[in-house]
């Protein structure tokens, strides 16, 4: 599966879900409270915009934002919320494309660093993020923690998320570090719809590393957008980079 197949016009149609999920107020709101504190009255880069979830709210806050995003049905998403101007978009890899400008935060948020599926690709989006940051400019990721301890001995899968409706699981291919997320969604039919999507999994410490390779310095790394401490039980991370300013 590539990734521009995977988000294509079916799946960016149906990719927002305003009010719930994601989209929640409890969920968006300390995401974008977070990032506009973070960005410090400078301008803010988001890697893989997507339907512009918290890029429009956050430049609705007087954050300068831009994007990058791979997917064109995911742009023309966006388009229907905000134009141009208001929200610039370069369709391309987020791993090697450039915007101009000079950025005060860039930020990856909701797993989507793991759509790279290599870790050369990783490292050179830690890279492209230094290369659009000012000195002491932070690169934010928001990423899950692999739950690797959920698996027996043979097991290749785990089922992270059962409600009415719909069921989650990932499988795993622990030799190249891979997963496929699955999301099962159905009603009172006998049929269901199947949405899939590949990711690389990274752990904490192989991301701080992938950060020192571009030059970046751990800031801060909490479980949440609220600054709940990261703890081993800890299913997912906001981890702050930041580039070391000028003496």
């Amino acid at each position: 599966m590539r990734q521009e197949d995977v988000w294509d016009d079916e799946a960016a149609d149906r990719y927002d879900t305003p009010g719930a999920g994601m989209f929640a107020p409890e969920v968006l709101g300390p995401t974008v409270e977070r990032l506009a504190e973070l960005a410090g009255g400078g301008a803010a880069l988001e890697f893989a915009v997507g339907t512009g979830r918290v890029a429009v709210p956050l430049a609705a806050r007087g954050v300068p934002v831009s994007g990058i995003e791979l997917s064109r049905p995911m742009v023309r998403r966006l388009r229907t919320k905000v134009d141009e101007a208001t929200v610039p978009v370069v369709v391309g890899d987020m791993a090697s494309d450039t915007v101009p400008g000079e950025f005060s935060l860039v930020y990856l948020v909701y797993n989507t660093i793991s759509n790279l599926l290599t870790q050369a690709e990783q490292v050179a989006c830690f890279r492209n993020a230094a290369r659009h940051l000012a000195p002491g400019g932070r690169f934010v990721i928001e990423l899950w923690v692999p739950e690797l301890r959920k698996l027996p001995m043979g097991q290749e899968a785990t089922v992270w998320l059962t409600e009415p409706g719909y069921i989650g699981l990932d499988t795993y291919d622990v030799l190249r570090q891979r997963v496929v997320s699955h999301h099962f969604r159905f009603d009172g039919s006998t049929q269901a719809r199947l949405f899939r999507s590949p990711h690389r999994y990274i752990w904490p410490a192989e991301l701080d590393l992938m950060g020192q390779l571009a030059g970046f310095e751990l800031e801060s790394r909490h479980a949440d957008w609220s600054g709940t401490e990261f703890t081993a039980d800890s299913r997912s991370h906001v981890s702050v980079y930041r580039l070391p300013a000028p003496n």
